[in-house]
């Protein structure tokens, strides 16, 4: 029987510590179902890219590391802020699975208490292959292109996902409601 591991993230975006951590994933089981959390959110600071744009950072990224294709399922996941359930909402909404892989010790939790096996995979550089880390450095042109895959630079230089987040950074729907509160004009 084929053995099948669920891998959360949210992707935003994906980078170098994501695929060392699936590589250690992939190492353990035969499929990996990568849930893309947070599918509902774009165009945020937080979450600046659409669940298609993670899907095909993930994608490129995958072939890029020569993962075969038919060894992983992606699946998105929108948010249901509801921890007691959340597990529960998970397995509803993805194929069968035998093992949790995460970072995330919430995550870990909430599926051992629903029985599942869970393995804490290895982090790798948390301290700077964070998506967190990576769009600061966006925000403020510093390089970050060796933090992600070749491929998933290239796609955000496509997508021009930088002017995005710097756009998000800026505050920009308040510099927009200020130029346009009515003119008013001295009357004499």
């Amino acid at each position: 029987m084929v053995k099948r591991g669920l891998f959360v993230g949210r992707f935003q975006p994906v980078h170098n510590g994501h695929l060392k951590a699936l590589e250690f994933v992939f190492s353990q089981v035969d499929e990996v179902i990568i849930g893309i959390g947070s599918a509902q959110a774009s165009h945020t600071l937080k979450n600046p890219f659409t669940t298609s744009e993670r899907m095909e950072m993930l994608i490129r990224a995958l072939d890029e590391a020569e993962f075969p294709k038919k060894r992983y399922y992606l699946i998105p996941l929108p948010d249901i802020n509801f921890n007691a359930i959340w597990a529960t909402y998970v397995v509803s909404m993805v194929p069968r699975f035998d093992v949790v892989f995460t970072g995330n010790s919430l995550v870990a939790q909430l599926f051992r208490e629903k029985g599942y096996e869970v393995i804490v995979q290895p982090m790798f550089r948390k301290d700077i292959l964070s998506a967190t880390e990576i769009r600061r450095r966006m925000v403020n042109g510093e390089p970050w292109e060796d933090l992600v895959p070749k491929s998933v630079a290239e796609f955000i230089r496509e997508i021009k996902g930088c002017e995005r987040i710097k756009m998000l950074a800026t505050n920009l729907e308040k510099n927009e409601k200020e130029l346009q509160a009515p003119i008013r004009i001295p009357e004499f």
